[in-house]
């Protein structure tokens, strides 16, 4: 019993047998963005065109399309989070480091500000 909780879990849902949407960073978003593009772009075209199989081509173009874009921009901005998260890190990592050292940032500010009139 314990080993099948452990293969569905591990498991996931496959979108085509392609693509692993659960545990893929941006897939489902990317997917359900495409879907609703998909529905608007084939229905603004049906209703201004009334041609049905042209209608189905522009709805999947729109899927195409959608779910390109909200994948890219996801993807795109989970690597300048992770950046700034890697140099917030490093940051902080050095702080600890250098803390109460010559090398310390913060002590060079107080030492290069004047401290007053003499």
């Amino acid at each position: 019993m314990a080993e099948e909780e452990q293969e569905s879990k591990v498991k996931g849902f496959r979108l085509l047998g392609i693509l692993d949407v659960q545990n893929t960073p941006c897939a489902r978003d990317a997917v359900l963005h495409g879907a609703g593009g998909s529905i608007a772009a084939g229905l603004l075209h049906f209703l201004a065109t009334s041609r049905v199989k042209r209608s189905f081509d522009v709805g999947f173009a729109g899927f195409m399309l959608t779910t390109l874009g909200s994948w890219f921009y996801c993807r795109m901005s989970n690597a300048k989070l992770r950046a700034q998260q890697r140099m917030i890190q490093d940051g902080i990592k050095n702080k600890v480091v250098y803390e109460g050292t010559v090398l310390d940032p913060s002590n060079k500010s107080r030492t290069a500000t004047p401290s007053g009139p003499s």
